[in-house]
């Protein structure tokens, strides 16, 4: 059975958390990127559609609609937009749903996430693989550049296809059934809500970036000085317009410093979206990883 469009749900701090399950085995997580009360696109778990179903033939595979976005509530108050809450919402998950020994994989700013959170609380995690993510990784990302002026209205079907080729190197990842979801969730009153925080009550410059700027100098400081202490992989298109290799390097040269068991697996021909553009070679990569890892 396909990856499905809707999943269950679970009450987490008050939050209605919706995920995807699938599969027996070491659990493993998948987080997807982006953030809540983006304008232009609505990012959330469907982000994983070529390799949930792989994965799930091998592990216990739980992907996760992050805090505020897909189809998970909102932040309760207006303090909680940031990302360290959505971190804390992510450990959250995993203990109310009583999962132990979980394998991270986070995508972008979720690859942000589940870093953040193996720093954090290591005892939910056995190891952790980070994609693609300029959050996490030193040095300042594309984004702005490769993603301006998108087309309007925004959140429509052309909008959110023209964000994400702009991050791709192919097209042919951007099926029909993917950008169905999308769609779905731009259009959900909790996303307008959102966008509503972020930008006209302006809390994406007054709260959001600075407490990320921040957090991430404090990641960065842990990393050097501690370790992530975990088994590690990186994950990078060859190709990302805007988490540029580069920064995937910088990124593996700080985390390998302090924890040998740190790995890196570039794909070619493979933008943003690497585990989907190359989800062959991500899937067995990723599999292979875990599979050596395991507890």
């Amino acid at each position: 059975m396909p990856m499905p469009k809707k999943g269950k749900f679970v009450t987490v701090d008050g939050v209605k958390t919706h995920y995807y399950e699938k599969g027996r085995g070491k659990t493993v997580i998948l987080v997807h990127g982006g953030n809540f009360g983006s304008a232009e696109a609505s990012g959330n778990s469907w982000t994983w559609s070529r390799n949930f179903d792989f994965l799930a033939k091998k592990f216990h595979v739980i992907a996760v609609d992050k805090l505020g976005q897909g189809y998970t509530g909102n932040p309760r108050k207006d303090s909680d937009y940031t990302m360290h809450a959505v971190v804390q919402h992510l450990g959250a998950f995993i203990r109310k749903m009583k999962l132990e020994n979980c394998h991270l994989v986070g995508h972008s700013r979720g690859g942000y996430v589940v870093a953040r959170l193996t720093l954090e609380q290591p005892d939910l995690v056995t190891s952790c693989t980070c994609v693609d993510s300029n959050t996490l990784a030193p040095g300042v990302g594309m984004n702005e550049v490769v993603l301006a002026n998108p087309p309007h209205p925004a959140l429509s079907r052309e909008c959110q296809r023209w964000v994400l080729e702009r991050y791709s190197y192919g097209h042919e990842h951007i099926d029909d059934d993917w950008l169905d979801v999308l769609v779905d969730i731009g259009k959900q009153p909790k996303h307008h809500e959102a966008v509503a925080k972020l930008e006209k009550q302006k809390l994406k410059t007054r709260q959001f970036l600075p407490k990320l700027s921040a957090d991430r100098s404090d990641t960065f400081a842990r990393i050097r000085d501690t370790g992530m202490r975990r088994p590690t992989m990186l994950m990078w298109g060859y190709n990302d317009p805007t988490a540029l290799l580069e920064q995937g390097q910088r990124l593996y040269d700080l985390m390998a410093t302090t924890e040998r068991r740190t790995y890196m697996h570039i794909l070619n021909r493979a933008g943003h979206f690497s585990m989907r553009e190359q989800a062959n070679n991500f899937n067995a990569t990723l599999s292979g990883f875990i599979e050596s890892v395991a507890v």
